[in-house]
């Protein structure tokens, strides 16, 4: 049994160590898309169209949509009056621009 535990853990460490880093998550280019797709409608978090579904903690929690899975679903497909950008964008900008916005809004859109 200890045995299966040490060989299950050396080879968790070699999956780790291979992961390829390009596949990690860009805040920078997360900015950068958001600032080149989404700043239109959502400049500091706000929404022009739909004033009450913000990108501020609270509406994000309220509206459900407070996870990387489910911002990227609706960036990815749009909903309502915001368009789908995942025929526009790579899938690794998308979930770079969710944890953007995730980011930000845990401070507040103010840093």
């Amino acid at each position: 049994m200890k045995n299966f535990f040490l060989g299950f853990f050396i080879t968790c460490l070699a999956l780790i160590s291979f992961q390829n880093p390009a596949e990690a998550v860009d805040i920078n280019n997360g900015g950068n898309v958001f600032t080149a797709n989404c700043s239109a409608c959502h400049s500091g978090g706000e929404n022009v169209i739909m004033p009450e579904k913000t990108l501020k903690k609270d509406a994000l929690s309220g509206n459900k949509m407070d996870s990387v899975g489910s911002i990227t679903y609706q960036v990815t497909n749009g909903k309502n009056a915001m368009p789908a950008f995942g025929g526009r964008l790579a899938e690794t900008d998308i979930e770079d621009v969710a944890n953007f916005v995730l980011t930000k809004s845990d401070k507040g859109w103010d840093q």
